[in-house]
């Protein structure tokens, strides 16, 4: 079914807070414990932990870690290593310049992750987006009508990319477990969105949605000219591997802000934009082959998070307050969301 644009995004978000709200008061399991309250009793926060390498890092303790809310030091009274069903929503360019084999290799991709990848327990829901957002399935566990769905699209006309996460997030937000998240596959820029990017990062914020996108590049844009051009996929969230170890960040002005779609490649900026509050990450990869390691990628990284749960310091002000996670060992990268509204 179609969905209106934007105009349409404050009365869906009105009716999914009041659904949440009644969710968790008909909700007494443990895992009520590790849902996002920001500004109340326990603020949670999912961190993953890589090593200089990029490698993911198991067997970390509560004690190892170091938890930060703006800039004052607080105890991590829950925590937990354990892998979680998942709340996942696929978010996924149908527009004209995804037809051929863009398309194939993107189902294939998906097809992977929905079949291997995730557990059976994990739940799903699918947008499509070409000028317009498309919830082609709601939540569903049935991965054949995900799978069904996907060989119905026909790639065609612009890119709603933004109003398409606008109203992907707040859906993604109703999820029944406690791990919530979007992965965005696109190949382009925006070209028909309603809302702007600080209004989208600001709707973002005020979940526990972790963001991902995957942007398809094909060698159109120019990233950073300290890229290895050898490198087939270009992680964007961690600082680069450089020649001896060294590890150099991206600087972001080095990536540019295209507008208005056809050539001009993705546009990497509003993508990080819009994961990396969340403790998601923004991926660019040259060819749409690279598709099936990126989204096995996430599917991985999503298997080895942990969670970190704290009493908010912060008064119900409506404002964003910073959150910042560190490991005792120096050496370790750490990715979190960055903050939280306290409401």
């Amino acid at each position: 079914m179609r969905h209106p644009p934007y105009s349409s995004v404050a009365a869906l978000l009105v009716a999914l807070a009041s659904a949440a709200v009644a969710g968790e008061q008909g909700d007494t399991t443990s895992n009520d414990r590790f849902r996002f309250r920001s500004g109340v009793e326990l603020v949670n926060v999912t961190a993953t932990v890589t090593d200089t390498r990029g490698r993911f890092v198991s067997g970390m303790r509560r004690e190892d870690f170091l938890l930060y809310e703006d800039g004052q030091l607080q105890p991590v009274t829950h925590f937990s290593a354990d892998r979680v069903p998942v709340s996942l929503g696929l978010v996924v360019d149908a527009s004209g310049s995804m037809e051929g084999a863009k398309w194939r290799s993107a189902m294939e991709a998906l097809d992977r992750l929905l079949f291997s990848l995730l557990d059976p327990a994990d739940e799903v829901f699918l947008y499509t987006f070409d000028a317009s957002p498309d919830l082609a399935v709601d939540w569903t566990t049935d991965r054949e009508r995900v799978s069904r769905a996907l060989g119905r699209v026909t790639p065609r006309g612009g890119t709603a990319l933004m109003d398409t996460v606008a109203e992907a997030v707040p859906l993604a937000q109703t999820g029944r477990h406690r791990k919530k998240a979007v992965v965005v596959v696109s190949d382009g820029n925006d070209s028909s969105s309603h809302i702007n990017t600080s209004e989208l990062r600001q709707l973002i914020r005020e979940t526990e949605v972790l963001v991902y996108a995957i942007g398809i590049d094909g060698g159109r844009s120019r990233v950073s000219t300290r890229t290895p051009p050898i490198v087939p996929r270009l992680p964007i969230p961690f600082p680069i591997p450089m020649p001896g170890g060294r590890r150099s960040p991206l600087p972001p002005a080095q990536i540019p802000r295209a507008g208005g779609g056809g050539d001009q490649g993705v546009d990497v900026a509003t993508l990080r934009d819009i994961t990396d509050d969340s403790g998601g990450r923004t991926e660019l990869i040259r060819s749409a082959r690279d598709l099936e390691p990126a989204t096995a990628d996430i599917a991985d990284e999503l298997s080895r998070q942990y969670y970190l749960g704290y009493s908010g310091a912060a008064p119900k002000d409506g404002r964003w307050h910073t959150i910042q996670v560190e490991t005792r060992d120096s050496r370790l990268q750490v990715r979190a969301r960055r903050g939280y509204v306290a409401n």
